[in-house]
């Protein structure tokens, strides 16, 4: 059994879509957590930060259950069989890079609830 054509255009194109949005939060994720690390070395600004942290939770927690999901494999394999478009971002899909800025993440939220308690 062959799936038309038609059907494999809109599943890669909902495989793009879905790599575009995950790479999104993963870029504000990573942007605003440097700027977070960056507040705690200097030890000021980290009380205007904490709400744009705190802010990207719910999408932090999406990008988990993308990764933690089977879109995440589905993509990588569409990825690796070469159905994705050369020029689409895709470190989403970089194992590593979505690994690291979870840990990143939890070690935040564990240093800004410290913070917020002292």
């Amino acid at each position: 059994f062959t799936l038309p054509g038609r059907y494999l255009d809109m599943r890669y194109n909902l495989a793009q879509e879905r790599i575009i949005i995950m790479e999104e939060i993963l870029d504000s994720g990573i942007a605003v957590m440097d700027k977070l690390e960056k507040a705690f070395e200097a030890g000021s600004g980290i009380d205007e930060l904490i709400p744009e942290f705190e802010k990207i939770q719910p999408d932090i927690q999406k990008l988990e259950e993308y990764y933690t999901g089977k879109y995440w494999k589905n993509d990588l394999r569409l990825d690796e069989e070469g159905k994705l478009p050369a020029d689409l971002k895709r470190g989403v899909l970089a194992q590593d890079s979505i690994h690291d800025l979870l840990d990143r993440n939890s070690d935040l939220l564990a240093r800004t609830q410290e913070y917020q308690k002292a």
